[in-house]
């Protein structure tokens, strides 16, 4: 009785020490990164983080992918912000916002980012920059508010038919990863996501490879993904992607917007091509070409351009590319944007 006692102690004091970690480190987090942008009040009690750079009569709108925040476009953004107006933000539930309280569905996020536009008085006209699932969402808010888009940039765009339920044999890949989201809330939450992640990104990485190892295959494969894809990323904003990793929130955002998969699947199978505003695909180099069946479905001027040396993530394997892409936009809508203040 006496060891289970001692035993129940020792847990529940290391659970404590944890917790505590946590606490401290995400109090910690958010004094020290987010004073950078500001939280735009979208109703109900939500709050969505919103970075501004730079000034000019357009705006360009940058749409992270399904569990990536605005630090993606870090690079890109200051490089545009050097021309016009831009602005990235996290989606509910994603960085320094707020839980979701809707499915993240493309329908659902496209109408918090017009609150959020409307609510940090962001003018149009918009040009529209989506990466994977963000290109969805960008998408179907130039359905639901055509007259408020200029242009888009789509980079890589999530393709619907390669998932479930139009493609089901990714269903096992979508219930692995909303398991292993699941497990690990409370792991972040006894700080040990925290722990590994600080290793990887700001320390040594030691504690995170014995991690990794004590894990088995999957976690030094999960390891060395986030080592290839974080390491084309800027290091200044390393130390802010471990911040919003170790959030417990992180993971239950990631959970629901998976989740949702299927719906956005469905959602966007039945919409409506773009009418009338001009649409920029870039493809990568290491995928097949989107047919002309599928930029049909997208809009009715849609333009096609291949990154040669790039794989999902254009924006950080060719920046140039994607810059040089959003400053032609920003140069074709000049006019526009001075009609529309004049």
């Amino acid at each position: 009785m006496r060891y289970f006692l001692s035993t129940t102690g020792l847990v529940a004091g290391l659970a404590a020490t944890g917790f505590l970690y946590q606490w401290l480190g995400a109090h910690y987090d958010r004094l020290r990164y987010a004073r950078r942008g500001r939280w735009i009040d979208i109703g109900d009690g939500r709050r969505l983080y919103l970075l501004e750079k730079g000034s000019g009569d357009v705006t360009v709108l940058f749409e992270s992918g399904i569990a990536a925040t605005n630090l993606n476009w870090f690079h890109i953004q200051e490089q545009v912000s050097q021309t016009t107006t831009t602005a990235s933000y996290d989606r509910a539930g994603l960085g320094w916002s707020s839980p979701s309280r809707t499915a993240r569905t493309p329908g659902n996020i496209a109408a918090e980012l017009h609150q959020l536009l409307e609510g940090a008085g962001i003018k149009p006209p918009y040009i529209l920059v989506g990466h994977s699932f963000g290109g969805l969402v960008v998408r179907r808010f130039a359905l639901l508010y055509p007259k408020e888009v200029s242009s888009i940039v789509l980079v890589d765009p999530m393709r619907c038919d390669e998932w479930p339920p139009l493609d089901p044999t990714k269903q096992a890949m979508l219930d692995r990863t909303l398991k292993l989201s699941s497990y690990a809330i409370p792991i972040a939450q006894l700080g040990l996501a925290r722990l590994a992640v600080t290793s990887l990104l700001c320390r040594s990485g030691r504690i995170a490879g014995r991690l990794a190892r004590a894990a088995g295959e999957g976690g030094k494969h999960v390891l060395g993904r986030i080592k290839r894809e974080v390491g084309k990323m800027p290091r200044e904003v390393w130390p802010i992607v471990a911040a919003h990793w170790s959030r417990p929130g992180f993971y239950a955002a990631m959970r629901s917007h998976v989740a949702a998969v299927p719906e956005t699947v469905q959602e966007m199978r039945d919409s409506e091509p773009i009418r009338g505003i001009p649409v920029l695909v870039l493809t990568p180099g290491k995928s097949s070409p989107l047919s002309e069946d599928c930029l049909r479905r997208i809009g009715d001027n849609v333009q096609q351009v291949i990154a040669p040396a790039s794989a999902h993530w254009i924006h950080l394997d060719e920046p140039r590319l994607v810059i040089d892409a959003i400053l032609e936009m920003v140069t074709a809508a000049a006019p526009e944007a001075m009609v529309a203040t004049s």
